[in-house]
């Protein structure tokens, strides 16, 4: 298994990665959580992976911290719960915040990530409240990213699409940070806790 890569950025387009490792390019799937934390493209970085192996494909998926694959990898052991929403799950809330929302079976903020409806959502508090601590976790601390070519109310749009929203409703949710001078990612996580509360 690939638990760790570390290498050269050579891409960054939400949720995709590629990381140049003595020359071989890992193409990457990385939460919204880990994008904030990433340098600028050429940096080297340092991803905790989690491999997955299934008929048609051969998918890494990459964290910035230990935790945040640890989450991963228990939302995957919950009857119902693929690798996209999981990925869907950690990217709307970091760690800390989910223990918290679990511990305290809020079914109504779990239901309103992408692709989460109010049966899986019981089911993430009942299989999980016993699994995850009350109190640890690391919150991650947001770094800009630097997203070239297209604008950023576009890159944020494509961003929500990727986990799983419908184009109207990424629309709609980026929509309201359009003219207020955000960038990317804080267009993303404006639109993400407004659509958590």
């Amino acid at each position: 298994m690939i638990g760790l890569l570390r290498g050269k950025l050579l891409l960054k387009q939400p949720p995709d990665l590629m990381l140049d490792v003595n020359g071989v390019g890992y193409e990457v799937q990385a939460s919204m959580t880990t994008f904030y934390d990433l340098p600028e493209l050429q940096a080297e970085v340092t991803l905790y992976t989690h491999f997955v192996v299934r008929e048609d494909a051969q998918l890494l998926y990459g964290f910035s911290s230990q935790t945040e694959r640890e989450l991963f990898r228990h939302l995957l052991k919950v009857n119902g719960v693929g690798p996209k929403m999981a990925l869907a799950i950690v990217s709307g809330m970091n760690p800390l915040e989910f223990q918290q929302v679990i511990h305290a079976a809020d079914i109504t903020r779990l239901s309103r990530i992408p692709g989460v409806g109010k049966k899986t959502a019981e089911r993430l508090v009942i299989e999980l409240r016993d699994r995850l601590p009350k109190a640890a976790g690391d919150s991650v601390t947001p770094t800009l990213i630097a997203v070239p070519e297209t604008s950023a109310s576009d890159e944020a749009v494509n961003a929500l699409l990727a986990l799983g929203y419908k184009p109207v409703q990424a629309s709609q949710m980026i929509a309201a940070y359009e003219n207020q001078g955000l960038s990317v990612e804080d267009m993303i996580r404006q639109a993400l806790r407004a659509s958590l509360k």
